[in-house]
């Protein structure tokens, strides 16, 4: 496990295992890398973040995963699998489920509510931005960069 605290000043677990779990994942967040490029979204408060969201009733995390992607950056994905999840400590602690998935197909972005566009950036490029969201800006954010490296997915 891998702790540490977010800008908000709250304690974060970070696990590359399936669990079992201290706080049921009801969030998503997937990792998308095509061409050498990473997948990311570019929210209109929090900046640039890599894509995910909120479970809906009846939804698994999988489809969550999917849903969130394609209505965020209007990109299919498939083969998901899952790499890792983190609880986040707040007053009413929530955890957060990990994917990463290839791209299925790419289609041309329309204006949405949740974002405002998407960007395919190298990793150099991601740290270069001047305006990612907080999290992506995170300790464990770096972590889990540096362990998609080691996992034996080839995108």
């Amino acid at each position: 496990m891998f702790t540490f605290t977010d800008e908000n000043g709250f304690q974060v677990d970070l696990r590359f295992d399936e669990g079992p779990f201290e706080v049921e994942p009801k969030h998503v967040l997937v990792l998308v890398q095509y061409e050498g490029k990473w997948l990311c979204t570019i929210h209109h408060r929090r900046g640039i973040e890599f894509p995910g969201g909120k479970q809906e009733p009846n939804e698994t995390l999988i489809e969550a995963a999917v849903r969130e992607v394609y209505e965020e950056a209007t990109v299919h994905i498939e083969d998901v699998k899952w790499f890792a999840y983190y609880i986040v400590h707040e007053e009413i602690p929530f955890c957060k489920a990990v994917f990463t998935a290839r791209v299925k197909s790419i289609e041309p972005f329309v204006g949405d509510y949740e974002t405002e566009g998407m960007l395919w950036l190298t990793e150099e490029e991601l740290w270069q931005q001047p305006n990612l969201s907080f999290y992506m800006r995170d300790a464990g954010m770096k972590k889990m960069l540096q362990e998609v490296k080691n996992h034996e997915r080839q995108w």
